[in-house]
């Protein structure tokens, strides 16, 4: 019982359970922005800029286009599923993440043997 109870009280508390998890995983942010690591490159970094990098991008811009993509306002073919699965402070680390990040050029793949 005690333990639905702490449960309720950190779900009524909002935004708390995404501050302590920030909190207790320096990660977090990163761990959140690594499923787009997938099409985007490693750390938002993409192989010849298709799709675009992330990496470096102004935070504002890069949680503008997740809003778009959530609401059906940009189209595409899958960021508005992935945009619909994280609450809104999530967006907004993986957002301050990408922002956060260097832009470059992606690490070549090695040759294959």
């Amino acid at each position: 019982m005690k333990r639905a109870y702490l449960l309720a009280a950190a779900l009524l508390a909002g935004g708390g359970l995404v501050q302590s998890a920030v909190a207790a995983d320096p990660n977090y942010a990163r761990n959140l922005a690594s499923t787009c690591f997938t099409c985007h490159g490693t750390d938002g970094r993409s192989v010849n800029g298709v799709p675009p990098s992330l990496a470096g991008q102004n935070k504002d811009y890069l949680l503008k286009q997740l809003h778009e993509f959530r609401d059906g306002k940009r189209p595409a073919t899958i960021m508005h599923q992935h945009s619909k699965g994280y609450t809104e402070e999530q967006l907004a680390l993986i957002a301050g993440y990408f922002a956060s990040v260097t832009p470059g050029r992606a690490a070549a793949a090695p040759a294959a043997r």
